[in-house]
């Protein structure tokens, strides 16, 4: 349970404000069909972040539990400075093709929007840090499912009035947080 709920409250929080988030914010505006577009950011993370959940996997193995603890340490401090930095939406990223319709289209923006994304880059971590593959990914899908139906749901209106620097500096906190723990071996250490 604590693999889902940490990776589900801090992909959530780093998702605020992030290019997934606004292009989630611009096909909403652009096609004004929320379940498609809810339905294919769905499916874009859940096939991502499986993809990301069995890279972490396979970095367990890959490396010996003093590497990796060091890595992993490392890696989640770095998110959290990365978390600080704000995103853009690149235009080619928000420029869509109607010949998908808009599922399709959605799950292609989104899916390559994730690629080497916060959140992409965090389920590697997350899943190399716990042993539950399924509770990381399921975990980090419900916190972009979190910040992002509530963006197609009402679209601009609430762009301008999340407290973005707030909530990147409470998930910045968070990543540090698991980072020292990794690094000093606490609670939070190594998968066993």
């Amino acid at each position: 349970m604590e693999a889902f709920l940490v990776s589900a409250g801090v992909v959530a929080l780093a998702e605020i404000g992030d290019k997934t988030q606004l292009l989630a914010f611009v096909l909403a505006a652009r096609f004004r069909r929320p379940l498609p577009i809810i339905a294919g950011i769905l499916s874009a993370t859940l096939v991502n972040h499986a993809l990301a959940g069995a890279a972490g996997r396979w970095l367990v193995q890959l490396l010996g539990p003093e590497v990796l603890r060091w890595t992993l340490g490392a890696s989640f401090l770095a998110m959290a400075a990365w978390i600080l930095v704000p995103d853009k939406l690149e235009e080619s990223e928000a420029a869509t093709r109607q010949r998908f319709g808009v599922f399709g289209t959605t799950v292609i923006a989104f899916f390559l929007a994730e690629m080497g994304d916060k959140t992409q880059v965090a389920t590697v971590a997350l899943a190399a840090r716990y042993d539950s593959v399924v509770a990381v990914v399921m975990g980090t899908t419900v916190g972009m499912m979190l910040a992002n139906v509530p963006a197609v749901l009402v679209s601009d209106r609430l762009a301008g009035r999340l407290p973005i620097r707030l909530v990147h500096a409470i998930a910045a906190v968070i990543f540090v947080v698991l980072g020292v723990l990794v690094l000093l071996g606490g609670p939070l250490g190594l998968p066993g």
